[in-house]
Protein backbone atom coordinates (compact mmCIF):
# COMPACT_ATOMS: atom_id res chain seq x y z
CA UNK A 1 0.00 0.00 0.00
CA UNK A 2 1.32 3.42 -0.94
CA UNK A 3 0.99 6.22 1.59
CA UNK A 4 1.73 9.93 1.52
CA UNK A 5 2.77 11.51 4.80
CA UNK A 6 2.96 15.29 5.13
CA UNK A 7 5.03 17.18 7.67
CA UNK A 8 5.69 20.81 8.40
CA UNK A 9 3.07 23.49 8.54
CA UNK A 10 1.89 25.18 11.70
CA UNK A 11 1.53 28.85 12.58
CA UNK A 12 3.24 31.73 10.80
CA UNK A 13 2.89 35.50 10.88
CA UNK A 14 1.91 37.45 7.76
CA UNK A 15 5.01 37.93 5.64
CA UNK A 16 6.66 34.89 7.16
CA UNK A 17 7.72 31.56 5.70
CA UNK A 18 6.93 27.89 6.21
CA UNK A 19 8.00 24.69 4.51
CA UNK A 20 6.01 21.53 3.89
CA UNK A 21 7.33 18.06 3.10
CA UNK A 22 5.58 14.99 1.77
CA UNK A 23 7.09 11.54 1.70
CA UNK A 24 5.66 8.65 -0.30
CA UNK A 25 6.19 5.16 1.06
CA UNK A 26 5.24 1.65 0.03
CA UNK A 27 5.51 -0.37 -3.15
CA UNK A 28 5.97 2.47 -5.61
CA UNK A 29 6.63 1.64 -9.23
CA UNK A 30 6.54 5.10 -10.70
CA UNK A 31 5.09 8.47 -9.76
CA UNK A 32 3.98 10.56 -12.70
CA UNK A 33 3.46 13.82 -10.83
CA UNK A 34 3.27 15.17 -7.32
CA UNK A 35 1.32 18.17 -6.15
CA UNK A 36 0.07 20.25 -3.27
CA UNK A 37 -3.55 21.27 -2.88
CA UNK A 38 -5.19 23.24 -0.11
CA UNK A 39 -8.64 23.68 1.36
CA UNK A 40 -9.33 26.99 3.12
CA UNK A 41 -12.03 27.04 5.81
CA UNK A 42 -15.46 26.81 4.23
CA UNK A 43 -14.09 26.63 0.69
CA UNK A 44 -13.37 23.98 -1.90
CA UNK A 45 -10.01 22.29 -2.34
CA UNK A 46 -7.77 24.06 -4.85
CA UNK A 47 -4.48 23.39 -6.59
CA UNK A 48 -1.46 25.11 -5.09
CA UNK A 49 1.27 23.67 -7.31
CA UNK A 50 2.29 20.52 -9.14
CA UNK A 51 5.51 19.12 -10.55
CA UNK A 52 6.01 16.45 -13.19
CA UNK A 53 8.68 13.81 -13.64
CA UNK A 54 10.57 16.21 -15.89
CA UNK A 55 10.33 18.89 -13.18
CA UNK A 56 7.87 21.07 -15.08
CA UNK A 57 5.92 23.10 -12.54
CA UNK A 58 2.54 24.75 -12.45
CA UNK A 59 1.25 27.16 -9.79
CA UNK A 60 -2.11 28.49 -8.76
CA UNK A 61 -2.45 32.20 -9.53
CA UNK A 62 -2.70 33.18 -5.87
CA UNK A 63 0.70 31.70 -4.96
CA UNK A 64 2.81 32.49 -8.03
CA UNK A 65 6.04 34.21 -7.08
CA UNK A 66 5.66 33.30 -3.39
CA UNK A 67 5.61 29.50 -3.26
CA UNK A 68 8.10 27.04 -4.73
CA UNK A 69 7.50 23.35 -5.30
CA UNK A 70 10.37 20.90 -5.63
CA UNK A 71 10.78 17.17 -5.79
CA UNK A 72 13.30 14.50 -4.86
CA UNK A 73 12.85 11.54 -7.20
CA UNK A 74 15.16 9.29 -5.23
CA UNK A 75 13.27 9.84 -1.98
CA UNK A 76 9.83 9.98 -3.66
CA UNK A 77 9.29 13.24 -1.84
CA UNK A 78 7.85 16.62 -2.70
CA UNK A 79 8.36 19.91 -0.91
CA UNK A 80 6.61 23.27 -0.79
CA UNK A 81 8.45 26.39 0.32
CA UNK A 82 5.98 29.12 1.20
CA UNK A 83 7.23 32.70 1.48
CA UNK A 84 5.49 36.04 1.97
CA UNK A 85 2.60 34.26 3.61
CA UNK A 86 -0.79 35.94 3.80
CA UNK A 87 -3.80 35.27 6.03
CA UNK A 88 -5.55 34.00 2.88
CA UNK A 89 -3.03 31.15 2.74
CA UNK A 90 -4.59 29.66 5.86
CA UNK A 91 -5.82 26.19 4.90
CA UNK A 92 -5.32 22.48 5.27
CA UNK A 93 -2.62 21.53 2.78
CA UNK A 94 -2.78 18.14 1.11
CA UNK A 95 -0.07 16.25 -0.73
CA UNK A 96 -1.17 14.44 -3.88
CA UNK A 97 0.56 12.02 -6.24
CA UNK A 98 -0.39 10.05 -9.33
CA UNK A 99 1.11 6.60 -8.94
CA UNK A 100 1.44 4.09 -11.76
CA UNK A 101 -1.11 1.32 -11.34
CA UNK A 102 -2.93 3.16 -8.55
CA UNK A 103 -4.01 6.54 -9.86
CA UNK A 104 -4.20 9.60 -7.60
CA UNK A 105 -3.53 9.20 -3.89
CA UNK A 106 -3.74 11.78 -1.11
CA UNK A 107 -2.07 12.50 2.18
CA UNK A 108 -3.99 13.18 5.37
CA UNK A 109 -3.40 16.94 5.27
CA UNK A 110 -1.50 19.39 7.45
CA UNK A 111 -2.77 22.68 8.86
CA UNK A 112 -1.18 25.99 7.92
CA UNK A 113 -2.37 29.06 9.79
CA UNK A 114 -1.19 32.57 8.95
CA UNK A 115 -2.11 35.06 11.64
CA UNK A 116 -0.60 37.84 13.69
Amino acid sequence: QVRLVESGGGLAQPGGSLGLSCQASGAISSIYYMAWHRQPPGKQRELVANITNSRNTNYGDSVKGRFTISRDHVKNAVYLQMNSLKPGDTAVYFCNAFVEGMGPIWGQGTQVTVSS
